[in-house]
């Protein structure tokens, strides 16, 4: 397999994509859309909320963990889960001016 060459793209350029791979499931997305509307940290709800097993809800919140959105507390024998705001700020920050590009709607592409 051949290497992704990520030294020759700007910081910026890879923590956009680091962000985006991490939302880069629907599943993941209505975690972060569930904690959005929550605005507080959640234990064992996200099963029931999202419909999937445990297992897989969790290998979910770690891809999202790792990438910094969310943060997670040990409580007793559960882990409760948050937003980072601040990096959720950070990847608002660079992803605005990305999908804020205007284009000329240039009709005339295939």
């Amino acid at each position: 397999m051949g290497t992704t060459k990520t030294e020759i793209f700007t910081e910026q350029q890879n923590q956009m994509a680091q962000m985006a791979k991490a939302l880069g499931h629907p599943a993941r997305i209505a975690i972060v859309q569930y904690l959005l509307k929550l605005d507080t940290c959640i234990c064992g709800d996200l099963v029931l909320e999202i419909g999937l097993a445990q297992p897989t809800i969790s290998q979910h919140l770690k891809a999202l963990k790792t990438a910094g959105l969310i943060k997670g507390n040990i409580e007793g024998t559960s882990t409760c889960y948050c937003l980072d705001y601040e990096k959720w700020d950070v990847m608002k920050s660079l992803l605005s001016p990305l999908l804020n590009l205007e284009t000329d709607n240039n009709t005339n592409c295939c």
